[in-house]
């Protein structure tokens, strides 16, 4: 649905059939068509895939896949947004079921079909500008359904493992919102936890607007995904935005220590945004700890069930606050030598008048530091230096 909002958006057929057709995999395009779902018109792509027996592809292979593409005409910033899609979409598939990145299989069916699907969003969102340093992509909660699905590993209850894996990664909320089915796939939400951060929509100009149609036409609501695309106002661009964040707390002073990074790990699941403790000193002088957790209005229910679940606590209090935030915004650089490429994630603050933060993702920097041999300090460093050198190069405006 993502690819058929973004061409709904203004995005080429014609840059996405080229990127899926670098990929050198005879049979495998994309079409789409004008459809309606719930009585809204949308935009429905169709993956079509060659007859191919139903075995195993692992990371490595698709990750060779859009190696062959770039030197066969793949935008790099499109086929990195792609690679990373896949690292997330495994890494969250080896938790699930207890293995590595690297030894999880992808069916063969299934992995042309999500191929297809994220080379194609990316060229679509590298054709939108929205790719480029500077631009920012934001998220409402998204809508992970209910009930149970049939997949390749029996019944599964939804969300899946997978997508809860990956809304923990990416520190994306999910809503129930009383539908039935699967709503968010693990490939969607790969795509949204590699583009997106979570948060309401910005203050800018809209430029266009696309909407995507799943396959099925849901009764109880609409089946589809909008895309905004924009141009930052002046606000929004050169300073604070105010907003509304739910704070979430509970004093605890009885509950092994150790058990305290795994409450923190839930309440992110859980959909905060963020979450910490405090020390404190409780009742009879007793050292204790104060948990906080930030998260939007309407997963506040689920951060409070994590507490209750994951703590001894016998209580849980929450306020509405107000908030000033700076424009952020995430990009992927490439640190070190060439044909050595390390991927990684930076996320940039704009503050007044312009003045950048931008700091790495500590876990991705740690292991481009193992693989390069460098200390994690020098990862951090060339990776904001390299941001910092991308800015010079010409770009839209996008939001």
């Amino acid at each position: 649905m993502l690819l058929g909002a973004l061409l709904d958006a203004g995005a080429r057929l014609a840059a996405v059939r080229d990127a899926v057709a670098a990929l050198k995999i005879d049979g495998l395009d994309v079409s789409v068509a004008r459809d309606r779902r719930g009585g809204f018109g949308c935009h429905r792509v169709t993956v079509h895939r060659p007859a191919v027996p139903d075995h195993h592809r692992h990371l490595a292979d698709v990750l060779a896949d859009l190696d062959r593409a770039t030197g066969a005409g793949l935008a790099p910033p499109a086929a990195d947004f792609a690679a990373r899609v896949f690292r997330l979409l495994a890494e969250a598939e080896g938790k699930a079921h207890g293995t590595t990145a690297e030894e999880v299989h992808f069916h063969e069916v299934g992995a042309f079909d999500a191929l297809a699907d994220v080379v194609g969003c990316a060229a679509a969102l590298a054709d939108l500008g929205l790719l480029a340093p500077g631009a920012a992509v934001t998220t409402s909660p998204l809508a992970a359904g209910s009930g149970e699905v049939d997949c390749a590993h029996g019944r599964m209850p939804v969300p899946v493992p997978a997508v809860l894996h990956l809304a923990a990664a990416g520190g994306l909320a999910l809503t129930g919102g009383g539908l039935a089915g699967e709503r968010t796939t693990p490939t969607g939400a790969a795509l949204v936890a590699a583009l997106a951060a979570p948060g309401p929509l910005p203050d800018m100009a809209v430029r266009a607007v696309g909407t995507g149609g799943g396959r099925r036409d849901t009764p109880d609501r609409p089946n589809i995904t909008r895309v905004v695309v924009g141009t930052r106002t002046a606000a929004a661009a050169g300073g604070p935005a105010e907003g509304e964040v739910t704070v979430v707390e509970s004093t605890v002073d009885d509950l092994d220590p150790r058990l305290w990074p795994s409450v923190l790990a839930a309440l992110r699941a859980a959909g905060a945004w963020d979450c910490w403790t405090t020390e404190t000193v409780g009742r009879h002088g007793r050292p204790g700890r104060v948990v906080t957790a930030l998260c939007a209005a309407e997963v506040r229910p689920a951060v409070a069930d994590a507490l209750f679940r994951h703590t001894t606590t016998l209580g849980v209090r929450w306020s509405a606050r107000r908030r000033l935030m700076l424009p952020r915004q995430s990009a992927v650089v490439a640190v070190g030598p060439p044909g050595a490429e390390q991927q990684i994630t930076v996320k940039v603050a704009e503050g007044p008048g312009g003045a950048l933060t931008v700091q790495p993702e500590l876990a991705e920097a740690e292991a481009a530091a193992a693989a390069l041999g460098w200390p994690v300090r020098a990862v951090c460093e060339a990776a904001a230096v390299r941001y910092r050198g991308d800015l010079a190069v010409p770009r839209p405006a996008t939001g």
